[in-house]
């Protein structure tokens, strides 16, 4: 794999030198220009020696509003102390929303450190030490989504095991169709469906590869949890590797995998040890590997550690870079269920979405989708940042208001603001207002509402507190999106400000390879720009039809929603763009 012994590489050089690139060409009989175009896609791999202390500050959404701009030009002043030894630069999201601003010293990440304590650290650096590594310090939290507490027994893989020795039929492709049908049928009743933002049903994507023709077939967790303001797959890793390795080894019983993947980002350094470890664990005690539980049936798990992009958090961009080529998104048809990894049937599954499979099959569908509020079924895991007193990962039934997940669960605004907008998606939704006016809204949005009970039938506004987090609400894409992302504004922001950050981190992760997002992106950064000093209010007529041009023509989601911080601007808060237009 020419991306992994590229990480190999440029962990024990600190960048990718020429001869050891030439040395890996020549042991695994690849042209160097195989190389070249992998380690100049991708943001990690660095062709050039990098200088002593190598600074990169997170600038998105989150990071932001902590101050991540001040902070980065603070560092690049501090670093002229020592001339051409530090280099200090702005990066996309660092997984760590909720200790923003999240800072990167040679590649240790640190969250919650104040300036001075981030100085030590660029001088410890400086003096060739050791950097101390940062590692998650809170309790593990007791959540409804394991069933097992504090000790895994993998119950379900056991419970299939058990099925399959007690089976007399000789045909292993009969047995699995009948064992497979009943956590298919739990799956399809507890509605469970893709958390990583698709919400695609799960039964119907395992059912797809498993009568897919073909012996190799493949599934691949999808651990890469780059989007702005996401970072809950980021503590089920550390806190409950067991119950994804569990997920996707029945993934792989049900369907017929022959291998199973987990991609996670580089940066994730602590979690890709727990899942490594949990994997060691589990194929020791039988669970997977070679001979699960003595049925003969092999599945072999691995920990496939991203390169970095978050274009990689697109499923076909992330299949191509496992396949050591440049993560650009593929045109579909044909679907990764048909031809995904090498070519093969291949499930591709989120985190989350894979953890909440041993619970749910244990306890059955009913458990899963009656935990849901107010009509909405199933539960989700939310990631919650911005100004709020207590950001972080919070375990949530669908349908539950926002009220409740703000002030509840979060805590509260912080710092005495009142609440000004939501983004309920990270960027890619855009931003909702405090209070909506519902003449500004689809009607089928203001349909749902009213035959929710949401809003009275006479009503012509919505508090944003009281919205439902239900995905048979937030429907209407592209403009409400409802996902894992939710940051919090208060009164102080400059939504303005915020949607050009936005659309600098969409400018930035452009893979480039089609020109509607490639020279979309520009144009929408090059538009709030202008709109931030002042000028050109008459292009704001082209901004809807650029972002249809995007919605309809760009290959993958990061182009089609790109538009949404502007588009929900214009919409929702004029009085902000009216402000910079009067100077």
């Amino acid at each position: 794999m020419i991306v992994q012994e590229l990480h190999h590489i440029q962990r024990e050089y600190g960048c990718l030198p020429e001869d050891q690139l030439r040395a890996l060409a020549a042991r695994i009989k690849q042209p160097l220009h195989r190389l070249h175009e992998v380690a100049s896609f991708f943001p990690h791999y660095q062709l050039q020696p990098a200088p002593a202390v190598a600074v990169k500050v997170c600038c998105d959404m989150a990071c932001h509003l902590a101050g991540g701009e001040s902070l980065c030009r603070h560092l690049e002043e501090a670093g002229k102390q020592a001339p051409g030894q530090v280099s200090v630069k702005r990066v996309s999201c660092l997984g760590r929303c909720d200790g923003a601003p999240t800072v990167c010293i040679n590649e240790r990440v640190y969250w919650n450190k104040s300036r001075t304590e981030l100085e030590n650290l660029v001088q410890t650096a400086l003096a060739r030490q050791p950097l101390p590594r940062q590692v998650t310090d809170k309790p593990a939290p007791r959540w409804q989504i394991d069933p097992y507490g504090d000790r895994p027994r993998y119950e379900v893989v056991r419970r299939w095991a058990e099925a399959w020795q007690a089976d007399n039929d000789a045909d292993p492709g009969r047995k699995r169709v009948r064992l497979g049908d009943p956590i298919l049928k739990i799956l399809e009743e507890g509605n469970l469906r893709g958390m990583g933002g698709a919400a695609f049903p799960t039964f119907r994507k395992w059912a797809t590869v498993r009568g897919a023709t073909g012996e190799a077939k493949y599934v691949v967790c999808n651990g890469d949890e780059s989007e702005p303001g996401t970072f809950k797959d980021r503590d089920l890793l550390i806190f409950a590797p067991h119950l994804l390795v569990e997920g996707i080894t029945i993934a792989g019983l049900v369907s017929g995998a022959e291998r199973g993947y987990i991609y996670i980002r580089h940066e994730y350094e602590e979690q890709i040890e727990a899942v490594r470890a949990e994997i060691a664990r589990a194929a020791g005690e039988g669970f997977c590997g070679a001979n699960i539980l003595g049925t003969g049936i092999a599945l072999p798990l691995e920990v496939f550690v991203s390169p970095g992009g978050y274009i990689c958090g697109e499923e076909s961009a992330l299949l191509e870079a496992m396949e050591d080529r440049r993560a650009e998104p593929r045109n579909k048809p044909p679907l990764p269920v048909y031809e995904g990894l090498y070519g093969k049937p291949t499930i591709v599954n989120n985190v989350e979405t894979l953890s909440w499979v041993p619970g749910m099959v244990l306890r059955g569908s009913a458990w899963y989708r009656d935990a849901g509020a107010h009509g909405a079924a199933g539960m989700r895991f939310v990631s919650i940042s911005g100004h709020v007193a207590r950001p972080g990962v919070y375990e949530v039934p669908f349908g539950q208001t926002v009220r409740k997940l703000i002030y509840d669960s979060a805590g509260g605004m912080s710092g005495g603001r009142k609440l000004k907008a939501i983004a309920t998606s990270g960027p890619s939704g855009g931003f909702l207002p405090a209070v909506i006016d519902l003449t500004q809204v689809s009607p089928k949005f203001v349909e749902g509402l009213r035959r929710r009970g949401v809003v009275g039938g006479d009503a012509a506004q919505l508090d944003i507190l009281d919205l439902p987090l239900d995905p048979s609400l937030l429907q209407p894409f592209p403009d409400f999106m409802l996902g894992a992302a939710f940051v919090v504004y208060g009164d102080d922001a400059d939504m303005l400000v915020e949607a050009l950050n936005c659309l600098e981190f969409y400018r930035n992760e452009s893979c480039g390879k089609c020109l509607p997002c490639r020279v979309g992106t520009q144009k929408m950064v090059e538009m709030a720009g202008d709109l931030l000093a002042g000028k050109r209010h008459e292009e704001l007529a082209t901004l809807e039809d650029l972002a249809q041009t995007m919605l309809l023509t760009a290959i993958c989601g990061l182009g089609q929603v790109a538009a949404n911080p502007l588009r929900s601007v214009l919409r929702f808060f004029r009085q902000d763009l009216d402000k910079h237009a009067k100077g």
